[in-house]
C-alpha cells in the first residue's frame, strides 16, 4: 500500500486543518528546497526524521548484458536518503 501525492496532500489538510491548496503550495516549495540544496551538495537535515545528501559515484567498467561488451560507465552523481531515530523507532513498533 503506497500513498500518492493526492492522498499526502488530503491527509495534511485534514490533519492540518489547511486547504488542500495551501498544503500543494507547500510541498512544492519544500521539494524545490531539497532540489535546490541538494543539486548543489548540500546536506538537508530533519532531526529525527530525514536526512537527504548527493553523493559522488566514481567512474567504473560495466558489461553490457547483451552483448556482454565491457563499457566504461562515467562518473556521477546520486542522492541518499537516510532514515532518522524517529522515524526508525516509528517503523520498528508492531501496530
Amino acid at each position: 500500500m503506497a500513498m500518492n501525492r493526492s492522498e499526502l496532500v488530503a491527509a495534511v489538510a485534514e490533519k492540518s486543518g489547511n486547504s488542500q491548496t495551501a498544503v500543494n503550495g507547500v510541498l512544492d516549495a519544500v521539494f524545490d528546497i531539497f532540489v535546490d540544496s541538494v543539486s548543489k551538495g548540500e546536506k538537508i537535515t530533519i532531526p529525527g526524521y530525514l536526512a537527504v545528501e548527493r553523493t559522488d559515484r566514481a567512474a567504473r567498467t560495466g558489461r553490457n548484458p547483451q552483448t556482454g561488451e565491457t563499457i566504461q560507465i562515467p562518473a556521477g552523481h546520486s542522492v541518499k536518503l537516510t532514515a532518522g531515530s524517529k522515524l526508525k523507532a516509528a517503523v520498528s513498533t508492531k501496530k
